[in-house]
């Protein structure tokens, strides 16, 4: 039987900073840290290099569970250098190919599996209900429940195929807001009956495929809990349990978080988060060893004090020991180019007539990605690239690139040929056509590139 210290640490999914194994992090391996999470300082030396970090922790624990965000698309660890080579969710959500999008999913696990990671943080099964949404947008799979439902259902059982335990997110739903958890605490405030006829009816489809994993969202559901944010609340968590009949491992988003921690610290929310119900708790990026020790000593705290059972831990363990013992044997599948390239054609859309665009430059509006998607490649290759609300340069005819230009008004669409929107395609009454690619990928890229080549683009 595991001791109550050893149990704080088999819950907690910390990440460290850097592409190497750290002495200290190896030493809380040992001892029986529940395992790490990717992260893109991790990443940063492409797959090969993480195979090779994912066997270091596997040395030290064999039983650690190794977790990544690879959701496709604008969100890629693996690919942060080069972007990704599949459709994102929003675009196999517009293509509507069942079959591409279980084959995406396996392609993705394929990988994963080969650099040594077990656990993939996706799908996204958010319904993106709000326009304006600006964490969620193109990593959804849309904005019709029932759409929604059925992809993430083929996705995962592709994922989980290729042996790597999928994680639902964020439960119950962050597509109906306007704030990002990252850096606020949002609020979803619909009734019950609203909130089951669209947040939940694709983690549903989800459960019934039999999902290793769903992740929770710092979001307050009024209806609810007017107070705590669903990775804290017993009443949204048993929701996912007493309504979804839903008995897998239940992970926290980032604790470090605003949505979380803001106010009361790290060590306070993986308490708050494990009597909620929760099960593995994903800390965030790039953090000391000491932290890792904070939470473990908070926890050890609040079973001696009362505010934790013993038991509820054990229930945690348990439930992340028969994860990994689930995993299905690893098969191979790789990335069908061709299918992907025409799954990003029918994805595709264009708002109007594209004009001759002989002589045309690329033109990238600089704008960040939420913390979620990083810092990672998107669109053409620019030619020039101007600052939100810079007018675009005269001369010659422009290829204007933006993403969420609805979100964003600052920026001047006047003077260019055509707009092409890598973010969510969102309300558009601009004065010149619109091209939307509903998300970045490399056949994204290509399907676009297509386009503009037939309105006479020369490069």
């Amino acid at each position: 039987m595991s001791s109550v210290p050893t149990l704080a640490l088999r819950v907690q999914l910390p990440a460290f900073a850097g592409t190497t194994l750290p002495d200290d992090y190896a030493g809380l391996l040992a001892e029986g840290l529940g395992g790490v999470c990717y992260f893109g300082s991790n990443t940063a030396g492409g797959p090969p290099a993480v195979a090779e970090l994912s066997a270091a922790i596997r040395a030290a624990n064999p039983r650690a569970v190794i977790a990544v965000d690879e959701e496709g698309g604008d969100v890629t660890r693996l690919h942060a250098l080069d972007g990704s080579p599949v459709l994102g969710p929003a675009a196999l959500g517009a293509a509507d190919d069942l079959a591409l999008t279980r084959d995406t999913g396996r392609a993705i696990g394929t990988e994963m599996a080969a650099a040594g990671i077990n656990l993939d943080f996706g799908p996204v099964a958010d319904v993106n209900s709000h326009p304006d949404n600006p964490v969620i947008g193109t990593r959804s799979f849309g904005t019709d429940p029932a759409r929604v439902a059925a992809h993430v259902a083929s996705w995962v059982t592709g994922l989980q195929e290729a042996g790597v335990a999928a994680c639902a997110k964020h439960f119950p739903g962050h597509g109906d807001t306007a704030q990002d958890s990252h850096l606020e605490l949002p609020t979803v405030d619909v009734d019950l009956a609203t909130l089951a006829a669209r947040e939940l009816v694709p983690f549903a489809a989800a459960v019934e495929v039999g999902i290793a994993s769903v992740m929770t969202s710092h979001i307050v559901v009024p209806a609810l809990d007017a107070e705590l944010p669903g990775t804290l609340s017993a009443p949204v968590l048993g929701l996912l349990r007493d309504r979804l009949g839903y008995d897998g491992v239940i992970v926290s988003d980032a604790l470090d978080m605003a949505g979380a921690s803001a106010g009361r610290g790290i060590p306070e929310a993986a308490v708050l988060s494990l009597a909620a119900g929760a099960d593995l708790l994903c800390i965030g990026s790039d953090k000391p060893a000491a932290l890792v020790r904070a939470t473990q000593d908070a926890i050890v705290a609040a079973v001696h004090d009362g505010r934790l059972s013993r038991e509820r831990l054990e229930q945690a363990a348990a439930r992340i020991d028969r994860m990994l013992d689930g995993l299905a044997a690893p098969t191979a599948y790789d990335v069908d180019a061709d299918a992907q390239l025409d799954g990003a054609r029918r994805a595709v859309t264009v708002d109007g007539e594209l004009p001759d665009l002989g002589g045309a430059v690329v033109v990238s509006v600089a704008s960040a990605a939420n913390i979620a998607i990083g810092e990672v490649p998107w669109g053409l290759t620019p030619d020039v690239v101007i600052a939100p609300g810079e007018p675009v340069p005269p001369g010659r005819p422009v290829v204007l690139q933006v993403r969420d230009l609805h979100r964003r008004p600052e920026i001047v669409v006047d003077g260019a040929a055509v707009v092409v929107e890598w973010g969510w395609p969102g309300p558009y009454g601009g004065p010149v056509p619109r091209i939307c690619a509903r998300g970045y990928s490399r056949p994204g890229a290509a399907a676009v590139t297509e386009l503009l080549r037939k309105a006479g683009w020369e490069r």
